[in-house]
């Protein structure tokens, strides 16, 4: 008899199949059960959405009372789906419909995961030699003080390592830092700071082919995230020093610039070059969605995605490896299992109206708005100055191909860094540029969840194996 569990991989997912079908018919019942009611959870429930999506749009597109109507639809609409529910005796059904459908879909991604597949979605090192000669740069400054805070200098010492602190009162060039280290011997170079100066350094060890450390000193650390690093406690990455091994990942270019991230363009960018972002970022971006979306300060992006063209964007972002979720809200916790594809993410957003915000959010990654691509070269022009085609003088783009506004540049975010770049901006990777030395023991990254596919979940549910 074969047992059950992880030794009969197959049945398990079998019952999970059908577990998920029966979950799934049974919110169908929920709703069916309050009859006309059920309808109303459904239409209301997407309407709800719909209003909402609609209201946060005007939130952030308009000012006055529109943006003051905006946000009360965006809180109201979702307020008065659940009084329609309480008030219509409807909220006992909608509440289990909604528990039976959680079931359905955990049960669901559970039968469709692939333990042997997800083995192969992470990246693997190989056994590395401990450096004689590392040199580690170290900002300071970086993540609130996370050098001194984590002790990282007295540690990194201990471990052999030389360690370069930047001035803080002084602009420093860390490329020119890291090349000296290298002219005087060493044989890795390492970065406790943001994922910018993790970038600068990243180059010039690729450059010279010698291992890179990642330590997790800055704010976000996505890239010492999607490297499986810890992000609580830096001082853990200073463990490859002695016990490591080595990654082989891709490097990012834009503009002959590297970055290990993400580029951004279109409204990110235009809001991080504003010099008030640094310090008040939620209050600035609010302040400044209305122009860059409809007053005609953003720039409209034509986008060449390998031969795709993408007309018009608002926002694009490009990432060195796509992510495992390609939701442009979630980029900011969202992952990326693996860095050393070869490709680079793209995605997209237009958004010309209310109607469009509310598809964006109802229909989510299927929406006409959002292009979701990967690509090995992507190049970007600015096309217009705001959504109707205008440089703000009723003549479109200059003569000369450039964004309207006579320079011929458009914002760039880099790794976070806001930067002004000269058009065409080509974003291309060089793939298994860079050795990284990370610890032989970390947490690891996440395995990508696998897309849920109830086609898929229907056929395995009443598969039947032979028996031979």
């Amino acid at each position: 008899m074969t047992a059950s569990g992880s030794g009969d991989p197959a049945g398990t997912a079998r019952r999970l199949a059908r577990c998920a079908l029966l979950a799934a018919a049974a919110a169908v019942v929920a709703l069916l059960t309050a009859l006309a009611g059920g309808v109303l959870i459904l239409l209301s429930g997407l309407v709800g959405l719909a209003v909402s999506a609609v209201g946060i749009w005007w939130f952030l597109a308009h000012r006055g009372p529109l943006r003051v109507l905006g946000a009360l639809l965006a809180v109201g609409a979702p307020v008065a789906v659940l009084i329609l529910y309480v008030v219509g005796g409807i909220w006992v059904n909608a509440l289990v419909a909604l528990a039976l459908w959680g079931v359905a879909l955990a049960c669901a991604r559970s039968a469709l995961r692939r333990p042997d597949r997800e083995r192969d979605a992470v990246m693997r090192g190989e056994p590395a030699v401990r450096p004689r000669r590392p040199v580690l740069i170290m900002n300071p400054k970086s993540g609130g003080g996370k050098v001194g805070r984590f002790d990282l200098v007295a540690r990194a010492e201990a471990l052999g390592a030389r360690v370069v602190l930047l001035d803080l009162t002084a602009q420093t060039d860390v490329t020119a830092l890291a090349r000296k280290a290298v002219a005087d011997g060493a044989d890795l170079l390492g970065v406790a700071g943001g994922d910018g100066t993790q970038a600068l350094v990243a180059e010039v060890a690729a450059e010279y082919d010698l291992p890179f450390l990642v330590i997790s000193a800055g704010t976000r650390n996505h890239f010492a995230m999607d490297l499986g690093l810890d992000r609580t406690d830096p001082a853990t990455c200073l463990a490859a020093l002695t016990d490591g091994e080595e990654l082989r990942v891709d490097l990012g270019s834009v503009a002959g610039r590297p970055f290990v991230n993400t580029v951004s363009f279109g409204v990110y960018a235009e809001v991080v070059q504003r010099p008030e972002y640094r310090d008040a970022k939620a209050g600035t971006a609010v302040d400044a969605l209305p122009d860059l979306l409809q007053g005609g300060e953003g720039d409209r992006l034509d986008v060449t995605v390998d031969s795709t063209v993408l007309k018009a964007q608002q926002a694009l972002l490009v990432s060195n490896n796509p992510y495992a979720a390609p939701d442009p809200f979630g980029v900011a916790s969202a992952h990326r299992p693996r860095l050393d594809r070869g490709e680079l993410g793209v995605i997209g957003i237009r958004v010309d109206g209310a109607a469009q915000a509310a598809e964006l959010a109802v229909r989510g990654t299927q929406a006409a708005g959002l292009n979701v691509l990967t690509a090995r070269r992507v190049e970007v022009v600015g096309s217009h100055g705001n959504g109707n085609g205008t440089n703000g003088n009723g003549s479109g783009t200059t003569g000369d191909g450039t964004n309207g506004t006579g320079n011929g540049t458009i914002s760039v975010a880099v790794d976070g860094e806001a930067l002004n770049l000269p058009t065409p901006v080509v974003c291309t990777l060089r793939p298994g540029a860079l050795r990284v030395l990370v610890p032989r023991d970390r947490p690891g990254t996440v395995p990508p969840r696998p897309p849920l596919d109830w086609r898929r979940i229907t056929v395995l549910a009443f598969h039947t194996p032979r028996t031979p």
